[in-house]
């Protein structure tokens, strides 16, 4: 299995939709402090890995925001072959819903990174520290720009639901590993997903990534958000190059709004 695999494939469903055109802060957002999700993460018929999200309230530079944590660790066999310990955190504004920083710290496979970005949004740079390497350097970022974290926070606040067409596609602008890039992601439809917990009902989207290495081909995953208020990632499929990949929302708590079961 390709290094990352574990933890960021999950973390993709957490890209999901943007139009490119700024959005002003809602009334009422999609989450809160105290909101945490659990992941359970199957690489074919193993139980490959858990990863989890939380937000907390915190302050950086004497600004308050929204501290998100994400943290990604292998199980069982796997374990023994080819251990993962991962950790993401991102810095959000709590109106604008814009990252000020991200760190991201792995441990996959022996394979090690040590990274924390620093956003300027104003001069549209961010400062990119590997702190492994002992490098800096400051890189130019596009308008809006996301980490990969921000962005699913981001854009569950911003998008309107309510308003998708089957077919519509989204483009997110996204700064990461020191490049800058554009995700795009096309709306599928409505479906109801069996989850642990019941029927729910779900948004079904289909993320565009690059075929080679570690997806089989560019339409290899697919994405379903919760259609409500709290549009929370309910479950992600992944064709890769070598088997797939299978991550289903396990655990929750602290939602701002009602988590809605279709009665049976």
């Amino acid at each position: 299995m390709k290094r990352s695999i574990l933890f960021i494939v999950s973390l993709l469903l957490l890209t999901s939709f943007q139009t490119g055109v700024e959005m002003p802060p809602v009334q009422d957002p999609a989450f809160e402090e105290g909101e945490w999700f659990k992941f359970r993460i199957h690489y074919g018929i193993f139980n490959a890995s858990y990863a989890e999200l939380h937000v907390k309230n915190a302050r950086l530079k004497g600004e308050k925001v929204y501290h998100i944590k994400g943290t990604g660790k292998s199980t069982g066999l796997l374990d023994l072959f080819f251990e993962v310990d991962d950790r993401y955190e991102t810095y959000i504004d709590r109106e604008e819903v814009k990252p000020y920083r991200f760190i991201r710290k792995i441990n996959e496979g022996g394979h090690t990174k040590d990274i924390q970005i620093d956003f300027d949004h104003e001069s549209g740079t961010a400062l990119y520290h590997d702190k492994k390497h002992k490098k800096k350097s400051t890189l130019e970022i596009k308008p809006q720009s996301q980490d990969m974290m921000s962005a699913f926070y981001f854009l569950r606040n911003a998008v309107d639901v309510k308003t998708l067409a089957v077919g519509d596609e989204f483009v997110l602008p996204m700064f990461f590993d020191e490049e800058n890039y554009d995700f795009k992601l096309k709306f599928l439809g409505r479906e109801v997903v069996d989850t642990k917990f019941g029927d729910v009902a779900a948004l079904k989207f289909r993320p565009y990534v690059q075929s080679g290495r570690v997806f089989k081909e560019e339409e290899s995953l697919t994405v379903w958000i919760s259609d409500d208020d709290n549009k929370i990632p309910l479950k992600i499929q992944a064709k890769l190059a070598v088997g797939s990949l299978t991550a289903d929302l396990d655990a929750f708590k602290g939602l701002k709004h009602s988590f809605r079961i279709i009665p049976d």
